[in-house]
């Protein structure tokens, strides 16, 4: 597999030689593929049907997609992001939210299965990481299965006009980690390493795609990297990917455990909710005349 970002291998992940890996990635890149994740397949393919068809519904149903939480909901295309619309829902986990949003865009039962099916397997992974990531710091009583996730089901209408912009702009993800299916056939993620030059991050069938967020990175004290990154139309088709992010604890203040924080490692940000977080973020881009992204946002809330 020919990939500059680094490799982890989930069936090897309480090796300590690859429990390492994982520690060099999220603190010198902020993202890495994940291999051998254990979801089929065939349950990959289906989910992307399910997208692909839910994004064909007349635009008046997509906007039922109503928010939950400030930007939780169907996003069309903008002056800011005019190649993207996507889906949200918030708290994938919950029955009810799952049937509202089902509701909202007349789902099938069929379609609903396989949103639940896919939603706990991704869920599950991002669990597992979660807690190994947590675990390569050595904290071992982590507990992230509480944590809500939220599915973004993204479609970038590219077509030859727009070859070499951006169908995503730069930013940086709010949450603590975003587990991404991108699209199997279509390239255009780009990630900045630590020069602060963007890389294609190539598709590779089967895999699975791991970026640390803002969350993640004052979790751990400023150790992992809130990876930058953006999607570039590289070719006139249409692309798909599905996003997990694993937001913040459903209950309580995000800080950094007490094992990271000592003499020579102060804490760096302000305690904070998620909930508290994202209205910062929506109250700021909603006042001023530029907009800022979530890794821009955090930075206000440094202490050192």
């Amino acid at each position: 597999m020919a990939d500059i970002i680094p490799v982890i291998d989930l069936e090897k992940i309480s090796e300590q030689l690859e429990c390492k890996k994982l520690r060099d990635a999220c603190e010198r890149w902020g993202c890495f593929r994940i291999i051998n994740h254990s979801i089929p397949l065939s349950l990959m393919a289906e989910m992307k049907m399910v997208i692909e068809a839910l994004h064909d519904l007349p635009i008046d149903i997509k906007k039922n997609n109503k928010d939950a939480i400030p930007g939780s909901g169907y996003l069309a295309p903008s002056a800011f992001n005019p190649l993207l619309q996507s889906f949200g829902l918030y708290d994938m986990g919950s029955s009810q939210a799952m049937h509202d949003f089902c509701s909202q865009l007349n789902a099938t039962p069929y379609q609903r299965q396989i949103m639940e099916t896919y939603g706990k397997a991704i869920h599950d992974v991002a669990v597992k990481i979660g807690q190994k990531i947590a675990e390569s710091l050595g904290i071992f009583d982590a507990d992230f299965k509480d944590w809500p996730c939220q599915y973004r089901i993204n479609k970038y209408s590219f077509t030859s006009e727009s070859i070499g912009s951006l169908g995503a702009s730069v930013h940086t993800d709010s949450g603590f980690l975003t587990i991404l299916q991108d699209d199997e056939n279509v390239g255009g993620l780009e990630v900045m390493d630590n020069s602060g030059a963007f890389v294609s991050v190539p598709p590779f069938r089967g895999t699975l795609l791991a970026n640390l967020g803002d969350i993640g990175r004052v979790w751990s004290n400023g150790r992992f990297c809130n990876v930058k990154h953006h999607v570039r139309c590289k070719e006139a088709t249409t692309r798909y990917s599905i996003a997990t992010f694993m937001l913040g604890p459903r209950k309580g203040n995000i800080e950094a455990p007490k094992e990271l924080v000592d003499h020579d490692h102060p804490r760096l940000y302000q305690s904070f909710t998620y909930g508290e977080y994202r209205a910062l973020r929506v109250s700021i881009n909603k006042a001023g005349d530029k907009y800022l992204h979530a890794g821009e946002v955090l930075e206000l809330l440094r202490l050192v």
